[in-house]
This record gives C-alpha cells, structure tokens and sequence, in this order.
C-alpha cells in the first residue's frame, strides 16, 4: 500500500497496528443465592499435599466426604491430570450454563463457562468457599496456606509437567499447578513444590 499524503499514512499505521488481545473480563457474580438448578463447588476437609493416589483418589475422597455430609449428586476433584482437562470435568451444555455455588447455595460463578474462559477463574469474593464439614476455607486455621491445586490452565487444560506426577508425588523436586485464593483465583499460575498441603476442591458434576 502506498500512502499518498502525509495524514493518511499516519492513520493508516493506527489501523493496522497490531496488539495482544487482552484476557476476557472476569464476570462476577452478585453475592445471593440461588434458588434454581446449580452446580456445588466444595472443599475437602483438610488441605493436601501433592501425593493423591491420582485424581482417582482425590475423586474417591470428595465422593466420601460429600456422601457423609448429606450431599447426593457425584462430585469430582477439581483438578486436570494426563488424561482429563478440568475443564471438560462438567460434560453436558445444560450443567455448564447453570450457577455454581458453595455449599450454602451462595453464587461463586455464573457459571462453568464463565470459570474456564481464560480469565483466572475470578470468584466473588464476598462468598465464602466451605469444605465438607463447614469450616469457612478463607478464613479457618486448618489451611494456613491460601492456596488451591489444579494442575491447569487458566482455560482449564491440563499442564504436563505441573501435576505432581499425575498426582502422585509428595516429593518436594516435583511441581504441581496451584492458584492463590488470596487473589480471590481458582485457575491462576503458579508453581509450587508438590510436598506442600493445600486447598482441594470438588466441583458437583451435574445438577
């Protein structure tokens, strides 16, 4: 393209100037309830180190916990592994449209579509997030680190390399994917090492 004026040429730079899209906005919801079809999104009752016997394990452990906290429904450990992206945890249309909530039936997300689109997963954070057994996450002394393994992308993916050997490894030279709940981010990136004990969480699989 050649520009013929001295205008012209400068506005045609601005055009077509390329840039980084930016990362989508994160869409909060309002702290109510819901009264609706929605998904639970709870913790385990003690934090864990990266050693899980693998997401099978972990699956088995918010199995028990929710059946012995009165919770019907099949709830899942919120973590990707080698074979399965976390995103891909909540299968069918209907159930990634719906709000997620905790455990008092509060919104956390409007929904599994809006945790997994490429913004960190964003939680409001004037919801508490509870375990099994009610203890407010955020605030009780049984997790001193603020911190929630997930082994992901911030789209949900998995992130080989970054799963404490498919979450087996307690061993501190191993790497897991962990997010700060201090930022009030369930998908954020961080590293650390897999000996260290946090946040699980299990997401309720269909509503």
């Amino acid at each position: 393209m050649t520009c013929m004026t001295l205008q012209p040429c400068k506005a045609s730079l601005i055009l077509f100037q390329t840039t980084t899209e930016p990362p989508p906005v994160p869409l909060i919801p309002p702290p109510n309830y819901t009264s609706g079809p929605a998904l639970q999104l709870v913790a385990l009752n003690t934090p864990v180190t990266g050693r899980m016997r693998g997401v099978r394990g972990a699956d088995y452990l918010c199995h028990r916990q929710a059946r012995s906290a009165g919770m019907n429904g099949t709830y899942r450990a919120f973590l990707s592994n080698g074979a399965q992206n976390l995103e891909s945890i909540i299968y069918y249309s209907r159930d990634r449209q719906i709000p997620i909530t905790n455990k008092a039936g509060q919104m956390l997300f409007n929904s599994w579509e809006d945790l997994v689109n490429g913004a960190g997963g964003h939680f409001n954070n004037d919801v508490p997030l509870f375990s099994f057994d009610g203890k407010d996450v955020m605030n009780d002394s049984t997790w001193p680190q603020k911190f929630v393994w997930h082994g992901s992308s911030k789209k949900g993916g998995k992130m080989d390399g970054h799963l404490c050997k498919q979450w087996y490894s307690r061993n501190g030279e191993s790497l897991g994917m962990a997010s700060s709940l201090n930022k009030h981010m369930l998908l954020d990136q961080d590293d650390f090492a897999c000996n260290n004990s946090f946040v699980v969480l299990c997401i309720q699989r269909e509503a």
